[in-house]
């Protein structure tokens, strides 16, 4: 329970934080907006806390051994700072208006399309197989 809730503190920090970010860009763009990154970093930081508040809600009532809802709130988290990282990083070096299309470049570094992709479905389990093991332990205790 500590960790979604610090958690969800980090995430709503960064997002009130790259919204100040964003809103600079904003400001002293002449089109009146930020980069793409920016603004994607924003709002993926924001809904994650509350993602990290929902998730912490299904472990409350979850009652699975402690080692399984650690592992199962634990994955979903880890690829949540992930991406909220990975978008601050294209943000600030304003490498990339979309990271999923090549040449898949973090700032002077290029990135193997399989990386891209093992990153991708790893996030994918990770997270919809961490909350489908909360939603499993909230679905027996309902029931």
């Amino acid at each position: 329970e500590k960790l979604t809730l610090i958690s969800a503190g980090i995430f709503f920090l960064v997002g009130l934080l790259s919204g100040v970010w964003k809103y600079k860009q904003i400001m002293a763009s002449e089109a009146g907006q930020a980069h793409p990154y920016v603004d994607i970093c924003h709002r993926a930081a924001l809904l994650y806390a509350f993602a990290s508040i929902l998730l912490l809600k299904f472990l409350e009532i979850s009652q699975l051994s402690d080692t399984l809802e650690l592992l199962a709130v634990a994955a979903p988290l880890f690829y949540f700072a992930m991406a909220i990282l990975t978008y601050a990083i294209h943000g600030f070096l304003k490498d990339t208006d979309n990271q999923l299309r090549a040449p898949f470049n973090l700032g002077k570094l290029s990135m193997p399309r399989a990386s891209i992709s093992i990153f991708m479905w790893t996030l994918i389990a990770a997270e919809i197989g961490g909350f489908l093991v909360l939603f499993y332990g909230v679905l027996v205790e309902i029931f």
